[in-house]
């Protein structure tokens, strides 16, 4: 080799330093991806009125939206309601000598995700109480339909799964090539920047996309809260459902709300 001559030298060092400058214009976005995304969750709720409250029906929103953030880097991510989501919120409804009244205050729940190690911390507040679950990170079995579509800007990708008993579509995005998502939801080669449960029960869609440094400390693994498993946190919401249902199910006039998650 050093016996060459000087311009296949030269020659072979610049396809060289080409080829590792390539390699590192790969690798660097990979290793540098992080940020902020906004989305809107949008709930559908379903409603069971009384016949005599039944003229009231026009009057009650049929959807819940949520302004909720993900906070992400190549390690781990957050996600939890936007700060725009801390003043309570009430509404009232009336009509026939009768009277509603639907109050929401900001969730408090944040789900952080270890993607290294593929743990998930979820703190969920329940009827003031609060429950800490640690637990494994959902794995759903992704099936990339090689559907392609444009959303803010970038490409997205079609992917469908099951989990549970409930269907998931999600829309991802390869230029932002790291597996996170809304909630739980992750575990595709892109961010997901729109998904849907179960053809519209539930629905995240990407509002705000910022790509770049965060600020120190943004992402914070949650301890507060009394620790529980998945199965004991369902068996405690399972438990106070009943009870609810028992104490105002029966009552005359009553009017019921059931927002499904």
């Amino acid at each position: 080799m050093l016996s060459a001559h000087p311009a296949k030298l030269m020659k072979l060092l610049y396809r060289t330093l080409s080829s590792c400058l390539v390699l590192i214009l790969l690798v660097a976005p990979i290793s540098a991806q992080e940020g902020t995304i906004h989305y809107d969750r949008v709930v559908k709720i379903e409603i069971d009125l009384p016949p005599e409250m039944e003229s009231m029906r026009d009057r009650i929103p049929t959807e819940n939206t949520t302004k909720m953030v993900l906070q992400f880097n190549e390690f781990e991510s957050s996600w939890q309601a936007s700060a725009e989501q801390d003043e309570p919120r009430t509404r009232e409804f009336g009509g026939g000598g009768k009277r509603m009244r639907m109050q929401r205050n900001r969730e408090l729940n944040i789900t952080y995700i270890n993607h290294d190690e593929g743990q998930m911390t979820d703190q969920r507040d329940f009827m003031g109480r609060t429950f800490l679950i640690r637990d494994e990170q959902p794995v759903l079995a992704w099936k990339l339909t090689g559907e392609q579509s444009e959303f803010d800007g970038y490409v997205v990708h079609r992917a469908t799964a099951m989990r549970d008993t409930s269907s998931v579509e999600a829309w991802f995005a390869p230029e932002i090539p790291l597996a996170v998502g809304p909630g739980p939801f992750g575990g595709l080669p892109g961010a997901i920047l729109v998904l849907t449960v179960d053809e519209g029960r539930m629905t995240f869609t990407a509002k705000d996309i910022q790509i770049g440094s965060l600020e120190e400390g943004a992402i914070v693994v949650p301890d507060e809260g009394k620790e529980v498993t998945q199965e004991e946190f369902d068996e405690i919401v399972e438990e106070k459902r009943k009870e609810m249902e028992a104490q105002f199910g029966g009552r005359r006039g009553g009017a019921r709300f059931i927002i499904r998650q």
